[in-house]
């Protein structure tokens, strides 16, 4: 299987989303995997520029670039036969990096179009597992589930399974346990692949 991980945390190696997602790629081994860390290596933020290169007809060299860095992203997302996020929350929200992009890679007519019925999801068949870390104790009703199973659906992508490292806030024991809690979410996660 082709595996996509997208690290999306700024703390690097100190981030408990970047350890689920370094975790999860040590028990998927064995299959191509190919990681996107946006934090490390940040997108452009999503401007009129980039929408005009994306949306529209490129004619400047900056949008020439901003199209093909946008096509390498969908070719990899295509290639994908499961798409691994780490997901902190941040401020109550995906971090920027993240929510940039998605922006790359909603395209119409490429990665999703629109029909008489609304908008339909070009990407069916995928898998999504979303590693998300909260630093408060959150339910699963909150802006990191919600806007990533909205955005992932609008793309095609229905089958999503989340593994939640809640309560990180609270201090190291705390910390502990919400890792436990998440990697045998992973575990079962990935022994049902």
């Amino acid at each position: 299987m082709n595996v996509l991980v997208l690290k999306s945390s700024i703390l690097a190696d100190n981030s408990q989303s970047n350890k689920l997602a370094d975790y999860t790629i040590e028990k998927l081994k064995g299959h191509n995997i190919v990681v996107r860390d946006l934090a490390a290596q940040p997108l452009p933020h999503f401007d009129a520029t980039a929408a005009t290169a994306v949306r529209g007809e490129p004619k400047t060299a900056e949008e020439n670039a901003l199209l093909a860095l946008s096509d390498e992203l969908v070719a990899e997302l295509k290639a994908a036969d499961i798409i691994v996020i780490g997901a902190p929350m941040y401020n109550l929200g995906i971090p920027t990096q993240l929510k940039s992009y998605f922006d790359f890679i909603a395209r119409p007519r490429v990665t999703f179009q629109y029909t008489a019925n609304g908008p339909k999801g070009l990407l069916q068949g995928k898998k999504a597992i979303v590693l998300a870390s909260f630093g408060g104790m959150y339910d699963e009703n909150n802006n990191v589930t919600n806007y990533l199973k909205a955005i992932l659906g609008f793309i095609g992508i229905t089958d999503v399974q989340f593994a939640y490292a809640k309560g990180i806030g609270l201090g190291a024991e705390a910390i502990e346990n919400a890792q436990r809690s998440a990697r045998n979410k992973i575990d079962e996660i990935v022994a049902s692949l």
